[in-house]
């Protein structure tokens, strides 16, 4: 048997068929065609799970740019109350590297099915007590500090939920639409920004300022709840992976994963943080830092900025599911490989252009900007799956990705200080993507390379 780079696999391989002939890998249905509700199951999970954890990150953005302060901080210096406030948002970042070795442990160890329950679980319940937790008034300094420790618990969560939800899609598809399946949890992204984004206009449209700045601000954090209920409903409903059963079944799990992925397969983990660093850091680059630099500098409206990011959100809802059909033909990495050439090339133009402050320039902009980094982001999960095997892979994605994530959570503070050095001249958010596309570009080569996962016959 021969993987899709045409290199021999041998047929023990658990990460290329884990239970044996091409065909077995999925129930068989009526008419003795592969069940797909089980892997169309595994899909709506990871998905529901990555809408909560973008609904989660970018709710908590917005929150903390506007309410945190004056609500969970002393308002004898605002200023301080916000820088406070803005720490708070970037803890998540720091804690996520440790929510991934964590995680990844329990699910290369436990299972992808319980780890994911735990994740989502722990997630949803921190972000819906945000909206339950006593201001600074009510409580005083425990307020901040039940803030902090909500905060914590949601970056662990969010360290095991990305990796895993890749995982349960990828495991039980069919090998033929891997490269679709590891893409459609990436729509949670877009998906939860519109809905907090639409949950913002809602409520500034029929609250007033002040009853929203009191406690309307507690809705959307509390819709949480019931978005977490969907998503335990769903995730019950799935079986373990049939790679991890077959795992089990041979004693072929790790005793330390996140060790053994370091330590035994260094270049692969390195490879797997730098294809994540452009699906991940544009989104960082272009929905946070070009805001800010588009009212600051260029002169755009805020509402008209917004209105534009929102119309490139609403474009992944559609190029993310045709690209990940295209990564089931050319290959996941290749996808990776051509969004970043096509964002590198694009990079200078990109920000030239938008020099001139007009509203249908600052769209095709974000249009442009938005859809080939999508490519890179489209591909990242399958490019990761097909780097790891089984026994280490919860571990190797999600540690990578933690560590690409975190990278990118500094992106908007270099952006700023080489506009500062440059005094803001055009070319200085270019230089930022131009770097994040060649280290990606760089990655996908020798991801594309890869004839199998490096871990694909370890032995136990």
């Amino acid at each position: 048997m021969t993987d899709i780079h045409g290199g021999k696999v041998p047929t023990a391989d658990l990460d290329q068929n884990p239970l044996g002939s091409p065909d077995s890998s999925a129930p068989q249905g009526v008419s003795g065609s592969p069940d797909r509700r089980p892997a169309r199951r595994a899909v709506w999970a990871a998905f529901l799970g990555s809408s909560l954890e973008s609904f989660d990150f970018y709710l908590f953005a917005y929150f903390s740019a506007f309410f945190a302060a004056s609500v969970f901080f002393p308002e004898e210096d605002p200023f301080v109350g916000r820088l406070q406030a803005f720490a708070l948002f970037a803890l998540s970042y720091v804690v996520r590297p440790l929510g991934a070795i964590l995680f990844g442990w329990v699910g290369d160890r436990l299972g992808r099915r319980q780890t994911l329950l735990i994740t989502i679980t722990l997630m949803g319940v921190a972000t819906g007590a945000i909206g339950l937790l006593p201001g600074y008034d009510s409580i005083g300094v425990w307020a901040p500090l039940l803030l902090v420790v909500i905060r914590l618990l949601q970056g662990l969560s969010l360290g095991g939920e990305w990796g895993g939800g890749i995982l349960v899609a990828v495991e039980h598809a069919e090998p033929k639409r891997r490269g679709l399946y590891a893409a459609l949890p990436q729509l949670g992204s877009p998906v939860g920004t519109g809905l907090v984004a639409t949950l913002v206009i809602v409520l500034s449209a029929v609250m007033p300022a002040e009853d929203l700045a009191a406690w309307g601000w507690r809705i959307p954090f509390l819709l949480a709840f019931p978005l977490l209920l969907v998503s335990l409903w769903l995730r019950l409903r799935i079986d373990e992976t049939p790679l991890f059963k077959a795992l089990v079944a041979e004693d072929r799990l790790e005793r330390v994963p996140v060790l053994s992925a370091f330590a035994k397969h260094p270049l692969a983990m390195i490879v797997a943080i730098g294809a994540a660093l452009l699906g991940i850091g544009s989104y960082s680059l272009m929905n946070t830092y070009t805001l800010s630099y588009g009212v600051t500098v260029l002169g755009f409206d805020y509402s008209q900025l917004s209105l534009a990011t929102l119309i490139g959100s609403a474009l992944q809802l559609i190029t993310i599911p045709l690209f990940g059909a295209w990564a089931n033909r050319i290959g996941s990495a290749r996808v990776v490989l051509i969004g970043a050439i096509g964002t590198l090339v694009i990079a200078f133009p990109l920000y030239w252009t938008l020099q001139f402050a007009t509203f249908p320039i600052l769209v095709g902009t974000m249009i442009v900007g938005g859809i080939l980094p999508t490519l890179a982001w489209a591909g990242l999960g399958g490019l990761m799956a097909d780097i790891f095997g089984g026994p280490i892979r919860y571990s190797a994605l999600s540690i990578a990705y933690a560590i690409a994530a975190t990278v990118s959570g500094f992106i908007p503070l270099i952006t700023t200080a080489i506009g500062q050095a440059s005094d803001n001249a055009w070319w200085h958010p270019g230089i930022v993507l131009a770097v994040l596309s060649a280290l990606t570009l760089v990655s996908a080569v020798f991801a594309a390379r890869w004839r199998r996962p490096v871990d694909s016959l370890l032995e136990a």
